[in-house]
């Protein structure tokens, strides 16, 4: 029988006492950090071949980690995928499938697992799923009551803010807004290394720490990272059209700012680990809830199936147990797979209500890759650019080769992602890959029903949950073809 949440609630404070006694007997659990970035892509590090960009820290840290190199969102959109990683739960299940709407688990999330493990968890910085039923933002400013924090005691959040200056936030049960002094990805991570170094005990702890950077806005960090880019030659990616190059110059300088600023960060909170004697024992994550396109195939933001809006960095490092020796995993990691890895990786069980797989057999090698893994991709409901650039609902895999999507209205895109690596050729409806192209899709149909995802039109959706009055999916519908290529934009007529 599936534990019931509430059920698990209660059963966390009756055994918590014995749960910690089981712990001191056994060899001690990780330390858990999880940096989480915003809209920061897998393609913009050092360590990923982008010359523009300055990241010694996570260039080293790449060096002592697993590096899962395919790892991605598959639903890149803010919500959906903070809704994942605290429930391992793909969107439609656990019901966040667009910005701002409330997430309500129906099983134990990450925070209240962790917890009833005899962890001390913390949370830092955004949070953005505590959800804005007036559909205009509302709360998003909001004191978050501590049965919305999903087992995070340790507290200093905000629902969401794109002011990453002089920022608000919430600290425990004080409904009074406080304020991050200056830069508020430096301010959060003092408070960060402040929380490791009061760690004391044989308990171990689960930090979040979710920066809202490099998320536009792109030119506020502060002056010494962005002058570090001023005048400097910017290299582009080649599927980014001659017309939209300027833009995306200038708007990179300032994306890269936000991320040379967060590496420091990085650089602070190792040092602190260092110090403090914790690193050896403190399995580090490093991610972000999903990409950014910079203009490359035209387009801005997230929310589509290219890679620059799909594939997102996830490195892994426990040196305790695996050494500081890098290694690189081709096999695809998607969202909901977080939690069920993280919590097979420190010995806890994982809930039945997780959807993930848990990829800690890959990590450790006790388990080979599955021929033809592949993560499942989706937009069940087009948001805000998405509609301005005319794309509608999309299902989709990706493996570690290929990359195959399927709009509500048919087969719409399959790229070659090893000989075409900025998906600038489309296969999809060329006879020469009609064999290929037919596989994928028997494969997307069979992860459809494994999801029970009936592929249904966004309005339906929408009808269900009750988010029709919801801003970020009123934005007025616009067509946006291919600069080049052979894709068009699918919500409107051709």
């Amino acid at each position: 029988m599936k534990p019931d949440r509430r059920q698990f609630v209660k059963a966390t404070a009756a055994g918590l006492v014995g749960e910690r006694a089981l712990l001191s007997q056994r060899t001690r659990r990780p330390n858990v950090l999880f940096l989480l970035a915003d809209e920061w892509r897998a393609q913009s590090t050092g360590y990923n071949g982008d010359v523009n960009v300055r990241t010694p820290v996570l260039d080293r840290l790449e060096s002592e980690s697993v590096n899962f190199e395919n790892a991605v969102s598959g639903c890149p959109v803010c919500c959906p995928y903070r809704g994942s990683l605290l429930t391992g739960q793909y969107p439609l299940t656990h019901g966040v499938f667009i910005n701002d709407m409330e997430l309500k688990p129906k099983g134990p999330t990450l925070g209240e697992t962790f917890r009833h493990a005899g962890y001390r968890t913390g949370y830092i910085g955004k949070w953005h799923v505590y959800g804005s039923p007036d559909g205009k933002y509302g709360r998003r400013l909001a004191y978050i009551p501590p049965e919305k924090r999903f087992g995070f005691d340790y507290w200093k959040a905000c629902e969401c803010t794109h002011e990453y200056n002089h920022s608000p936030y919430f600290e425990d049960d004080d409904p009074t807004p406080e304020y991050w002094p200056g830069y508020d990805a430096i301010a959060q991570t003092e408070d960060a290394c402040h929380f490791i170094k009061s760690q004391s005990g044989a308990d171990p702890f689960l930090l979040v720490l979710s920066l809202g950077p490099p998320h536009f806005p792109y030119a506020t960090a502060p002056q010494r990272y962005r002058q570090m880019y001023v005048g400097r030659e910017i290299q582009l990616r080649q599927n980014v059209p001659d017309g939209n190059r300027p833009q995306a110059t200038d708007t990179l300088r300032g994306y890269y700012a936000h991320m040379s600023a967060l590496d420091d960060c990085f650089g602070r909170l190792f040092e602190t680990l260092d110090r403090a004697g914790a690193a050896e024992d403190t399995l580090v994550v490093f991610t972000s809830d999903h990409g950014d396109m910079m203009l490359s195939q035209g387009l801005t933001t997230k929310l589509y199936p290219w890679d620059e809006s799909i594939r997102v960095p996830f490195l892994l490092r426990y040196p305790r147990r695996f050494g500081r020796k890098g290694r690189r995993i081709r096999t695809p990691l998607n969202s909901p797979d977080i939690m069920p890895t993280l919590l097979s990786l420190c010995g806890i069980a994982i809930p039945d209500s997780v959807e993930g797989s848990d990829f800690s057999g890959l990590i450790t090698g006790g388990a080979e890759p599955a021929a033809g893994a592949a993560a499942f991709l989706s937009l069940p409901v087009p948001i805000t650019e998405a509609r301005r650039y005319g794309f509608a609902e999309y299902r989709g895999l990706r493996t570690a080769r290929y990359t195959y999507v399927r709009s509500i209205r048919g087969p719409w895109l399959l790229y070659d992602n090893e000989r075409d690596p900025f998906q600038m050729h489309n296969l999809c409806g060329k006879a020469e890959q009609a064999e290929l192209q037919a596989r994928l899709d028997r494969a997307l149909d069979t992860e459809l029903r494994r999801r029970k995802d009936q592929f249904l039109p966004a309005a339906e959706y929408v009808k269900r949950a009750n988010v029709g009055h919801y801003r970020e999916v009123n934005v007025e519908v616009g067509r946006h073809p291919s600069p080049w290529g052979d894709w068009d934009s699918t919500l409107l007529p051709r």
